[in-house]
């Protein structure tokens, strides 16, 4: 079976995904599976070292390989302006201030895409009261998306209904900004 992602390789890693009851199954090859971020393991294979680490949650990343008997000590990314370090918000779960984003933003996308089963992007709800522009910044995006299938589909007639109600939804933000900045 060929990779449902590249269609070049084999595929060789099955996935499933059970989200509220709708099952979703994915045949990947190795390569596509490591870019989505379905799997994280070094390319030289997993080791005994590498197994342990995992299961005592000890960050290996911190030392390099033994010169002579002493380990060489790695500076750990730490955040400039509250000190935390990575390995202290990968233990405690949350960020001590907004520039721990911007400091380890290197090391973020692949704990999203786990959290996320995947996807690096967050879809969630949005309050009605407090969401403001936000419900009609993302009916806008959605239609966008949908106006792109129709094109690629040549169904135009459909594709003009669409691009008028983006054009509706954008005018109403326009109004809607124009009236908070007053």
């Amino acid at each position: 079976m060929q990779c449902q992602e590249c269609q070049k390789r084999q595929a060789t890693l099955h996935f499933t995904q059970v989200i509220n009851g709708n099952k979703t199954e994915v045949q990947l090859c190795e390569v596509c599976a490591k870019e989505k971020g379905y799997m994280s393991y070094p390319e030289d294979g997993y080791s005994l070292h590498n197994l342990l680490t995992g299961l005592f949650n000890f960050d290996s990343s911190q030392m390099k390989t033994p010169q002579g008997s002493q380990f060489q000590q790695v500076k750990e990314l730490q955040c400039s302006k509250c000190n935390m370090t990575f390995s202290e918000f990968k233990r405690v779960g949350k960020f001590g201030c907004a520039e721990c984003y911007h400091t380890f933003a290197t090391h973020l996308d692949p704990i999203f895409r786990r959290v996320h089963s995947g996807n690096s992007k967050h879809h969630g709800k949005i309050p009605k009261r407090k969401g403001g522009d936000l419900h009609l910044k993302k009916q806008v995006e959605t239609y966008k998306q949908e106006l792109q299938n129709l094109i690629v589909n040549e169904a135009f007639e459909e594709a003009a209904t669409v691009r008028d109600k983006i054009k509706d939804l954008e005018k109403q933000i326009q109004n809607k900004e124009a009236g908070d900045n007053q």
